[in-house]
């Protein structure tokens, strides 16, 4: 246990105050007996995964951080039913993501070089380039912080929708211990949904790729976007996209000239990228040290000393020109501590 821990050290926006306990936890065990005691306290617990989707504030974390670092990965596989893959929480996901590949475990390529762990990866249902996370996972296993006992959810159970699952809904709840994945064998990719990417892998959208071909292809258009990190880089110091893409009622409310695609539910989705861009606000746009990425609109980014508040400063003058432009209203993907837009 340490005492006043720098919150930007943990996080890729390398944003974020002083916490007032910080311990690091690398068996599930661990993990499960640190947030029991600081529950029994009566301490407020934040749950510190990749750092890669938060936005810390200035004064940082008035209770215990809990960095999350165990580690694990069990698999069961055969030809009939394909790898059923166990990965701990604490897994780093694109070394999972790489593993996935080496062993032909197919159904997570298209997620490559999405920084942050295993654990966060259902919280969020993380997705990149038409695939999301829910699409594989089988099961969930977490403590329960309200009944006081490990239970597996399975999927059809947690709630999973665009960029939202009931981990999320609930998150003074749920600890994730460990995900499992079920994943089909073999060296072909999924299918290619996503038009960018099918474009450039040269394939017709709906087919298949070599696996690896995939991953080098997701990994190139995402370092053209700043959405790679590199420390020597600051248009990456980000927590990704920091708004998600709006999903509106009906395709009339889609504003003319924007991207759509249709949703199950009749709803259609457009891009936050594209509104954001035709609402004014350009690439390079500053405030302070807080920028919009000059690779990405939708990357709002630590040119260096950036503050939280210059940060959510920036995203409001994003949030609110869009809303001036086309009445819609954006939601950040970046859970915010102590903070607010």
């Amino acid at each position: 246990m340490r005492t006043h821990v720098s919150l930007a050290d943990y996080t890729t926006l390398r944003i974020g105050g002083p916490a007032d306990k910080f311990v690091e936890v690398s068996t599930e065990d661990d993990l499960i007996t640190a947030v029991r005691d600081a529950d029994t306290a009566g301490e407020p617990v934040l749950l510190l995964s990749g750092g890669s989707n938060v936005v810390i504030g200035d004064d940082g974390f008035r209770g215990t951080v809990i960095k999350v670092a165990t580690s694990g990965i069990r698999v069961d596989a055969d030809m009939c039913s394909g790898a059923m893959v166990n990965i701990a929480a604490g897994e780093d996901w694109d070394g999972v993501v790489q593993q996935a590949i080496a062993e032909e475990w197919s159904g997570l390529e298209s997620m490559s070089g999405i920084p942050g762990l295993t654990g966060s990866t259902p919280v969020q249902n993380v997705g990149a380039y038409g695939h999301e996370v829910a699409e594989t996972i089988a099961s969930v296993r977490v403590w329960d912080r309200v009944l006081g006992k490990v239970e597996t959810i399975f999927a059809a159970d947690c709630g999973f929708s665009y960029r939202n699952s009931r981990f999320k809904a609930d998150p003074s709840r749920y600890v994730v211990l460990e995900v499992t994945f079920q994943l089909t064998l073999g060296d072909l990719s999924a299918e290619v949904g996503y038009a960018e990417l099918a474009r450039v892998l040269d394939v017709e959208p709906g087919s298949r790729a070599p696996m690896a071909e995939v991953r080098e292809a997701v990994l190139g258009l995402r370092r053209s976007k700043g959405m790679v990190l590199d420390p020597a880089d600051h248009d990456t110091w980000s927590a990704g996209s920091f708004f998600t893409n709006p999903i509106l009622d009906t395709p009339a409310a889609v504003p003319a000239g924007a991207p759509q695609w249709p949703q199950p539910d009749g709803r259609v989705k457009t891009s936050a990228a594209w509104l954001i861009e035709h609402a004014g606000v350009s690439k390079g746009y500053t405030i302070g040290a807080a920028a919009v990425s000059s690779k990405h609109t939708l990357a709002l980014t630590n040119q260096g000393g950036a503050t939280a508040k210059e940060l959510l400063t920036l995203a409001t003058h994003v949030r609110t020109q869009v809303q001036h432009s086309f009445n819609i209203t954006l939601v950040n993907e970046p859970v915010l501590v102590n903070c607010s837009l």
